[in-house]
Protein backbone atom coordinates (compact mmCIF):
# COMPACT_ATOMS: atom_id res chain seq x y z
CA UNK A 1 0.00 0.00 0.00
CA UNK A 2 1.41 3.32 -0.77
CA UNK A 3 1.80 6.08 1.91
CA UNK A 4 1.64 9.61 1.11
CA UNK A 5 4.69 11.28 2.14
CA UNK A 6 6.12 14.32 2.77
CA UNK A 7 9.18 15.27 0.03
CA UNK A 8 11.11 18.18 0.33
CA UNK A 9 9.41 20.20 -2.76
CA UNK A 10 8.45 23.65 -1.92
CA UNK A 11 4.66 24.98 -3.74
CA UNK A 12 6.10 25.41 -7.17
CA UNK A 13 7.33 21.37 -6.94
CA UNK A 14 11.16 21.94 -6.88
CA UNK A 15 13.13 19.84 -4.55
CA UNK A 16 15.59 20.99 -2.54
CA UNK A 17 17.95 21.32 -5.67
CA UNK A 18 16.18 24.18 -7.05
CA UNK A 19 14.45 21.36 -10.00
CA UNK A 20 10.98 20.61 -10.76
CA UNK A 21 9.16 18.23 -13.15
CA UNK A 22 8.38 19.46 -16.82
CA UNK A 23 5.28 20.20 -15.13
CA UNK A 24 5.36 21.96 -12.49
CA UNK A 25 8.27 24.17 -14.05
CA UNK A 26 5.47 24.47 -17.06
CA UNK A 27 2.97 24.77 -14.18
CA UNK A 28 5.11 27.90 -12.74
CA UNK A 29 6.23 29.37 -16.11
CA UNK A 30 2.37 30.22 -16.96
CA UNK A 31 1.59 31.53 -13.34
CA UNK A 32 -1.16 28.92 -12.74
CA UNK A 33 -1.95 27.64 -9.06
CA UNK A 34 -1.57 24.27 -8.48
CA UNK A 35 -0.65 21.92 -5.32
CA UNK A 36 1.57 19.13 -5.06
CA UNK A 37 0.70 15.71 -3.51
CA UNK A 38 3.69 13.09 -3.10
CA UNK A 39 3.23 9.71 -1.83
CA UNK A 40 5.26 6.60 -1.85
CA UNK A 41 5.07 4.75 -4.77
CA UNK A 42 4.54 0.59 -4.69
CA UNK A 43 6.79 -1.05 -7.58
CA UNK A 44 4.21 -3.50 -6.94
CA UNK A 45 1.01 -1.66 -7.76
CA UNK A 46 -1.33 -2.84 -10.61
CA UNK A 47 -3.52 0.90 -11.36
CA UNK A 48 -0.18 3.54 -11.05
CA UNK A 49 -4.11 5.71 -10.81
CA UNK A 50 -5.79 4.21 -7.87
CA UNK A 51 -2.38 3.81 -6.16
CA UNK A 52 -2.62 7.84 -6.49
CA UNK A 53 -5.92 7.97 -5.15
CA UNK A 54 -5.80 5.43 -2.45
CA UNK A 55 -2.27 7.50 -0.86
CA UNK A 56 -3.47 10.76 -1.23
CA UNK A 57 -7.68 10.03 0.28
CA UNK A 58 -9.26 11.32 -3.10
CA UNK A 59 -12.12 10.42 -4.35
CA UNK A 60 -11.23 8.10 -7.58
CA UNK A 61 -13.05 9.94 -9.92
CA UNK A 62 -11.33 12.99 -8.82
CA UNK A 63 -7.81 11.54 -10.19
CA UNK A 64 -7.05 11.66 -13.97
CA UNK A 65 -4.56 9.75 -15.43
CA UNK A 66 -3.12 10.36 -18.85
CA UNK A 67 -3.47 7.95 -21.57
CA UNK A 68 -1.61 8.32 -25.21
CA UNK A 69 -3.57 6.88 -27.78
CA UNK A 70 -2.82 6.97 -31.95
CA UNK A 71 -5.66 8.74 -33.27
CA UNK A 72 -5.27 8.06 -37.43
CA UNK A 73 -1.44 7.70 -37.04
CA UNK A 74 -0.66 10.47 -35.06
CA UNK A 75 -0.27 10.55 -30.89
CA UNK A 76 -2.95 12.11 -29.38
CA UNK A 77 -3.67 12.25 -25.31
CA UNK A 78 -6.75 11.33 -23.39
CA UNK A 79 -7.10 12.48 -19.99
CA UNK A 80 -9.58 10.37 -18.23
CA UNK A 81 -10.83 9.25 -14.34
CA UNK A 82 -8.80 7.00 -12.66
CA UNK A 83 -11.17 4.41 -11.92
CA UNK A 84 -12.30 4.54 -15.72
CA UNK A 85 -11.41 3.76 -19.27
CA UNK A 86 -10.63 5.15 -22.19
CA UNK A 87 -13.13 5.02 -24.43
CA UNK A 88 -10.81 4.75 -28.09
CA UNK A 89 -14.08 5.63 -30.49
CA UNK A 90 -14.83 8.40 -28.37
CA UNK A 91 -11.55 10.04 -28.30
CA UNK A 92 -10.95 9.77 -32.00
CA UNK A 93 -14.16 11.42 -32.98
CA UNK A 94 -13.56 14.07 -30.09
CA UNK A 95 -10.69 15.02 -32.09
CA UNK A 96 -12.19 14.82 -35.18
CA UNK A 97 -10.33 11.10 -36.30
CA UNK A 98 -11.56 7.71 -37.43
CA UNK A 99 -9.83 5.37 -35.34
CA UNK A 100 -7.97 5.15 -31.97
CA UNK A 101 -5.40 2.92 -30.58
CA UNK A 102 -3.62 2.66 -27.54
CA UNK A 103 -0.07 4.52 -28.17
CA UNK A 104 2.81 1.90 -27.44
CA UNK A 105 4.58 2.99 -23.65
CA UNK A 106 8.04 3.28 -25.51
CA UNK A 107 6.47 6.03 -28.49
CA UNK A 108 4.63 7.49 -25.65
CA UNK A 109 7.70 7.58 -23.79
CA UNK A 110 9.80 8.98 -26.31
CA UNK A 111 7.16 11.48 -27.38
CA UNK A 112 6.22 13.16 -23.79
CA UNK A 113 9.62 12.59 -21.46
CA UNK A 114 7.86 10.57 -19.24
CA UNK A 115 7.73 7.05 -18.29
CA UNK A 116 4.97 5.34 -18.31
CA UNK A 117 2.73 5.47 -14.60
CA UNK A 118 4.50 8.99 -14.67
CA UNK A 119 3.22 10.83 -17.77
CA UNK A 120 1.42 13.92 -17.19
CA UNK A 121 -0.46 15.92 -19.08
CA UNK A 122 1.58 18.98 -18.46
CA UNK A 123 4.91 19.86 -19.69
CA UNK A 124 5.84 17.09 -22.07
CA UNK A 125 8.19 17.54 -24.89
CA UNK A 126 5.76 18.84 -27.36
CA UNK A 127 2.19 20.15 -27.35
CA UNK A 128 -0.12 16.99 -28.44
CA UNK A 129 -3.65 17.18 -29.39
CA UNK A 130 -5.32 16.65 -26.06
CA UNK A 131 -8.74 16.01 -25.01
CA UNK A 132 -10.17 15.94 -21.09
CA UNK A 133 -13.23 14.02 -20.09
CA UNK A 134 -16.12 16.15 -19.64
CA UNK A 135 -16.37 14.99 -15.87
CA UNK A 136 -13.56 17.01 -14.76
CA UNK A 137 -16.10 19.78 -15.13
CA UNK A 138 -17.62 18.53 -12.31
CA UNK A 139 -14.72 19.66 -9.42
CA UNK A 140 -13.03 22.49 -8.28
CA UNK A 141 -10.09 20.82 -8.19
CA UNK A 142 -8.57 17.48 -10.07
CA UNK A 143 -5.20 15.68 -10.06
CA UNK A 144 -3.10 14.50 -12.44
CA UNK A 145 0.15 12.85 -12.90
CA UNK A 146 2.88 15.41 -11.84
CA UNK A 147 5.97 13.80 -13.96
CA UNK A 148 6.82 11.13 -12.03
CA UNK A 149 4.98 8.08 -10.29
CA UNK A 150 4.38 8.82 -6.60
CA UNK A 151 3.93 12.77 -7.43
CA UNK A 152 0.14 14.45 -7.98
CA UNK A 153 -0.67 17.54 -8.88
CA UNK A 154 -3.89 19.09 -7.91
CA UNK A 155 -5.42 22.30 -10.23
CA UNK A 156 -8.42 23.80 -11.69
CA UNK A 157 -10.04 21.85 -14.71
CA UNK A 158 -9.95 25.06 -16.35
CA UNK A 159 -6.51 25.50 -15.83
CA UNK A 160 -5.62 22.26 -16.98
CA UNK A 161 -7.49 22.67 -20.16
CA UNK A 162 -5.55 26.14 -20.62
CA UNK A 163 -1.72 24.23 -20.46
CA UNK A 164 -2.65 21.75 -22.42
CA UNK A 165 -4.89 23.78 -25.07
CA UNK A 166 -6.77 20.63 -24.24
CA UNK A 167 -10.73 19.98 -25.78
CA UNK A 168 -13.49 18.54 -23.24
CA UNK A 169 -15.33 15.22 -24.32
CA UNK A 170 -17.41 12.61 -22.94
CA UNK A 171 -14.33 9.84 -23.01
CA UNK A 172 -14.63 7.61 -20.33
CA UNK A 173 -16.17 4.82 -19.82
CA UNK A 174 -16.98 2.34 -17.21
CA UNK A 175 -14.27 -0.62 -16.51
CA UNK A 176 -15.40 -3.47 -18.46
Amino acid sequence: MARAKQTGQNQTGQNQRGQGTPATVALTKAGLAFSIHAYEHDPAAKSFGLEAAEALGLAPEQVYKTLLVEVDGKLAVGVVPVDRQLDLKAVAAALDGKKALMADPAAAERSTGYVVGGISPIGQKRLLPTVIDSSAADYDTVYVSGGRRGLDIGLSPGDLITITSARTAPIARPPR
